[in-house]
């Protein structure tokens, strides 16, 4: 989707899973794909006729090998960020309940990580605000 000839807008949806610990899962982008070797929080773009919740469930499940349970997802936060090529619009969920244990299922590099320690880690332009809003506000 493009407004008035500009950058495509890009629609995704992201999940900060966090442990018992406190600690929230981040995962580092694989060789091959774009802004590789960045750190993120899981998610991906949202196909037509999804729900921000529901791609947010089948991207925990394909990247990572878990099953989120679709009403523990908590709205958290959401950002608007320009890139150079596209805009991305993307909510972050909050999720403390899922079954299974997250494994790289796409080659990406997975760590958990205090809410503190996230500005240490070189994330994507559009995570940094939303590790910001986690620090501050869990």
């Amino acid at each position: 989707m493009t407004m008035n000839g500009s950058k495509p807008v890009i629609h995704v949806a992201a999940c900060a899973l966090l442990d018992v610990d406190e600690r929230i899962l981040i995962a580092r982008r694989p060789e091959g794909k774009s802004m590789a070797g960045l750190w993120e929080f899981p998610g991906g773009k949202i196909e037509a006729g999804e729900t921000p919740e529901q791609t947010v469930v089948r991207e925990l499940r394909e990247e990572l090998g878990v099953e989120p349970c679709e009403r523990c997802l908590h709205p958290f936060a959401f950002v608007s960020h320009a890139y150079e090529t596209f805009h991305i619009v993307m909510p972050l969920f909050l999720c403390r309940t899922w079954d299974g244990f997250p494994q790289p299922l796409e080659g990406q590099e997975l760590a958990w990580v205090s809410k503190y320690k996230l500005k240490d880690y070189n994330m994507s332009a559009a995570d940094r605000p939303l590790a910001a809003e986690l620090r501050d506000r869990l």
